[in-house]
């Protein structure tokens, strides 16, 4: 008669690839955990609590005279939302992380972000994009400071400056 004991089971190990840490230089660390989490918030703020002058910087031909209608107002809160998600997700999340795949996954969503921005804005005339003799304080962070988040995101997801000596991360491998 065949024992009924079997052999215990084996716990199959498999080992997780280990969260690629990184040393972020000072420029991207004021920039993407300070900077521009704060001019968000800055964004949400006017779009939020001072929804005339936002719309009035934006395009003051079309902007609403005293009323402004419920719709618009309500779209400009759900963008003050948006700000406020932005600046969260940008200085909280990468906050928590020393994961440079997070990093660069968040960062390339915000590289997309800067790309829908900067359309958003196509209809005020191609001039917008390149005429900072036009340009009203709005305009200044529709325009040049997304330039620049794109620019440091670029960069960042290029690899430039996060590396010393030209080491490069090494990612385990597993079997």
């Amino acid at each position: 008669m065949a024992s009924d004991k079997q052999a215990p089971a084996v716990a199959a190990t498999t080992t997780q690839p280990q969260a690629s840490a990184f040393s972020l230089p000072l420029l991207y660390r004021l920039f993407f955990l300070l900077i521009e989490p704060l001019s968000a918030l800055l964004g949400a703020y006017y779009a939020y609590f001072d929804k005339k002058a936002y719309l009035e910087l934006t395009h003051a031909a079309s902007a609403p005279g005293t009323t402004i209608p419920l719709g618009t107002s309500i779209v400009l809160s759900q963008l003050a939302n948006l700000y406020l998600f932005f600046a969260i997700n940008e200085a909280l999340v990468l906050r928590s992380t020393s994961d440079i795949r997070v990093w660069k996954t968040v960062l390339f969503c915000l590289l997309i972000g800067d790309i829908g921005h900067l359309y958003t804005v196509r209809e005020l005339g191609l001039n917008i994009y390149w005429s900072p003799s036009t340009w009203n304080a709005i305009d200044w962070g529709n325009i040049p400071f997304v330039y620049l988040g794109a620019s440091m995101r670029i960069a960042f997801l290029a690899d430039v400056g996060l590396y010393k000596s030209g080491k490069q991360l090494q990612k385990k491998r597993t079997a």
